[in-house]
């Protein structure tokens, strides 16, 4: 039974809110840089590189160090990948599922 079917089958992963946000944040986008997650959702580096594993343990999110043209010092850029996002739209159905008592 899938999550749209069934509004009980919400995904633990995704499910925590700071997860959830961070899932909803780069949903919309390629790939972006740890600080602009971090910024952007007013998370502390420690509470989102957890959250981050936790993401990248499950497959949903792939976390690559890079050093920029210019730059002296590694960066990390997350994405979400194709198992993260339909299991993010998954999360979404379900939860609509259960708040309209379907």
């Amino acid at each position: 039974m899938s999550a749209a079917s069934d509004p009980l089958a919400l995904d633990e992963v995704i499910h925590a809110p700071r997860r959830l946000a961070i899932c909803a944040f780069l949903q919309r986008l390629d790939e972006t840089e740890f600080a602009v997650v971090r910024d952007a959702l007013r998370i502390s580096d420690s509470a989102l590189s957890k959250h981050l594993a936790v993401l990248s343990e499950a497959g949903y999110v792939v976390l690559e160090k890079r050093i920029g043209p210019g730059e002296a010092r590694y960066r990390t850029w997350v994405r979400m990948t194709l198992l993260g996002r339909a299991a993010f739209r998954d999360h979404v159905a379900a939860l609509r599922a259960l708040v309209d008592g379907v």
